[in-house]
């Protein structure tokens, strides 16, 4: 109640305090009044949907009540107090959350804009603010409260004026919008122990209109779910990373049978299983992704092989993963040769976790990130490129080059690259960077005819009787399993390795099956995306007279281990605050459909492999400028005589030289474009971080 009122003052004040330059904010954080919801949605019964083959994945809101526009950027005042250059749309690349006034502008821009032009929302979690302010700290209450806000502003957008008050909560819709848990959405942050638990218990009735009834009680337990977002087509798998999360130190990893990471998976392996026997296929969604490089890692390793398990085993059923929490726009490859023989015979233990800093948390610093980005184009460095005659086709095609085209098809795991798997990830709404959100493309070949699933008035009774008494009995099983094992590990000490496997290894795809939809073309495979940016430093348009767009290199890009980021503005105060904010909208960054840099056909597998490998083979000791013939061929190894009297060898020379100097540029550009790209256009390659990569590789 304390945190209620608290939370309502908060934005009384605000509205007051700033009302000429606020749009105007909720009353609170709870549901809006049916009148409203009605008003907002549009009178009469919705028309029938047709798919458009188009979905949003959207994520790391982190609102917040308390945010003060032209506050301080500072982290003693996280954007609550004092004077500074917080902006009325947000604080843009520094650690501040998300404004109301964000919050309601992209939902304002989603509605007029994209509405009627998706057929599901992934919504990847951290909806509430960070605890980082200790003169204002979270309470459970405050975080349950911004969660239910957040809901409410999905309703104005997608909800069903007819069904508000009707006594099903999981038709009020008009398209599926799918939750998660974000690390900050429960308290203390990162750390959620085994359910059942007031949380899970909590937000079973606060999603009570995203969870089917008959995965209530097993979302109770554990906190995960899936939904039909195409009935008898397509699944959507709430996964709850909290388990995997290698900060979460109320759970130990996914080995243990007593741990509910190990029960997550034995649930996730029985839906994709049923799937399968359906003819299904299945989209993995969580908040937390699993990086896994050198330095740093996100998930503990037990859960990471046996994910990476999954994923192998049901590669004919999962379209592709998508993640959140990390706020910089990339993706990561899971390879299936990093599964230990152990794992691949249902023996993971606690002792083969690799022990890694876990700094993909808050706190990250650019630097930290970067490097992070830098561990990935080296572990990308070691996969094969595709020989130029494979570009356009996955296959061998001619006799003369068959060798060299077998021996990398072999290397990749095949024609269709099985040997890995994709995991892409979203930069925020919250303007650690610039706002951000994705819209991907997928192919609706043979659903041409298939309606929403919002408008099959039987799809709860469709899917209970496809899927739920199936769930039920096998989560009985696993209630007693997971019971009786909880109690034995308190009487047991130390534990000793069995013989026989700890867990059952999921089974492989039929060998008569084709490739599922991530690796090869057909029905549901992602095709493209759209990566959409708000720039805040245009619209808040604060600092137009005082600062350039392109001069972002200021104090807070510098090398620094300084955890708070005070932005590209801090210890300014704009002049005139209430003059100038300019129409609030989101642009399209980059589309992978029409992309000359990324150049990617499809978001197949293959061409996520394709795209790692050229990214792998810059070297961080080559130049960032661009050189003239004399500089290249002396990098290149060559003789800088270009006399015209050369004879016709040293010609070929100089032009194969000429050709590697431009195969250098394309690469150099693809790098620092998919650089950019991570910090939403708000952070570029520099000389001075491109000079750390080169000492790092112990190159001149």
């Amino acid at each position: 109640m304390r945190a209620s009122l608290l939370l309502l003052g908060a934005l009384l004040a605000h509205a007051c305090e700033s009302a000429s330059i606020q749009k105007p904010l909720l009353q609170g954080a709870k549901e809006v009044p049916k009148e409203q919801a009605v008003k907002a949605i549009g009178k009469g019964k919705e028309q029938k949907r047709p798919l458009h083959g188009r979905f949003l994945h959207i994520t790391d809101f982190h609102p917040d009540a308390f945010y003060k526009p032209f506050s301080s950027t500072s982290a003693e005042s996280a954007c609550h107090r004092d004077a500074g250059p917080a902006g009325v749309f947000g604080a843009e690349t520094s650690d501040c959350d998300s404004p109301f006034t964000l919050v309601n502008a992209t939902f304002q821009w989603l509605n007029d804009h994209l509405k009627d032009q998706i057929d599901f929302v992934i919504w990847t979690g951290d909806s509430a603010r960070h605890d980082s302010d200790l003169q204002i700290p979270r309470t459970p209450s405050e975080v349950v409260d911004l969660n239910e806000m957040l809901i409410t502003k999905f309703t104005e957008v997608w909800g069903k004026s007819d069904n508000i008050d009707d006594q099903d909560p999981t038709n009020d819709f008009t398209i599926p919008i799918v939750p998660t848990w974000g690390n900050n959405d429960i308290m203390p942050h990162n750390i959620m122990e085994a359910g059942p638990s007031w949380w899970t218990q909590k937000f079973s009735h606060v999603w009570r209109k995203f969870i089917p009834e008959e995965q209530r009680h097993g979302f109770e337990r554990g906190g995960w779910f899936f939904v039909e977002v195409i009935p008898r087509k397509l699944a959507v798998f709430s996964l709850n990373t909290l388990y995997f999360f290698d900060s979460n130190t109320a759970v130990d990893g996914c080995a243990d049978k007593s741990e509910p990471g190990y029960e997550h998976f034995e649930w996730l392996r029985i839906q994709l299983q049923f799937l399968r026997e359906r003819g299904m296929k299945a989209i993995m969604m969580g908040h937390v992704p699993p990086a896994r490089t050198d330095s740093k890692i996100s998930w503990d390793e037990t859960c990471w092989q046996k994910y990476t398990l999954w994923m192998q085993q049901y590669r004919d059923v999962v379209v592709g993963s998508l993640y959140g929490h990390m706020n910089i726009d990339h993706f990561m490859l899971q390879d299936f040769d990093d599964i230990t023989k152990k794992t691949a015979h249902g023996n993971t233990f606690e002792e083969d976790a690799i022990s890694r800093q876990s700094l993909m948390g808050e706190g990250m610093t650019i630097q930290s990130t970067a490097e992070y980005l830098d561990e990935l184009r080296a572990g990308w460095a070691s996969i094969p490129d595709a020989p130029k005659s494979m570009l356009q086709s996955p296959e061998p095609t001619s006799r003369k080059k068959k060798s060299r085209e077998e021996q990398y098809l072999e290397k990749i795991g095949g024609a269709w690259a099985e040997r890995y798997a994709a995991s892409l990830v979203t930069a925020s709404i919250v303007p650690n960077y610039f706002p951000t959100f994705r819209v991907i493309e997928y192919n609706l070949t043979g659903l041409e005819t298939v309606k929403s699933p919002a408008d099959e008035e039987d799809i709860v009774d469709e899917q209970s009787e496809s899927a739920g008494p199936m769930i039920q009995s096998d989560l009985d099983v696993q209630e007693h399993e997971y019971e009786s094992n909880k109690k034995h590990k308190k009487k047991k000490g130390k534990k000793k390795h069995p013989k026989d496997p700890k867990f059952k290894v999921p089974l492989p795809p039929s060998k008569s099956s084709p490739p599922g939809p991530a690796y090869s073309p057909q029905t549901f495979t992602w095709l493209s995306y759209a990566h959409y940016y708000a720039n805040l430093t245009r619209i808040n348009n604060d600092f137009h007279a005082i600062f350039d767009l392109q001069q972002m290199a200021d104090d807070d890009y510098t090398v620094t281990k300084h955890k708070w980021r005070e932005g590209r503005h801090k210890d300014k105060i704009p002049k005139t605050p209430h003059e100038g904010i300019l129409p609030f909208e989101f642009e399209v960054e980059y589309d992978t459909k029409n992309d000359s840099i990324y150049s990617m056909q499809d978001l197949t597998v293959r061409s996520w492999v394709n795209l790692a490998s050229r990214i792998g083979n810059y070297r961080p000791y080559w130049p960032l400028e661009d050189v003239d013939v004399d500089q290249d061929e002396k990098y290149c190894g060559g003789n800088s005589d270009t006399r015209s009297d050369r004879s016709n060898k040293k010609d070929k020379k100089k032009e194969k030289k000429r050709r590697k100097k431009e195969e250098h540029r394309r690469i150099r550009e693809l790098w620092s474009t998919f650089f950019r790209r991570a910090y939403v256009g708000t952070r570029e390659l520099d000389d001075d971080l491109h000079d750390d990569f080169a000492n790092e590789s112990g190159k001149p």
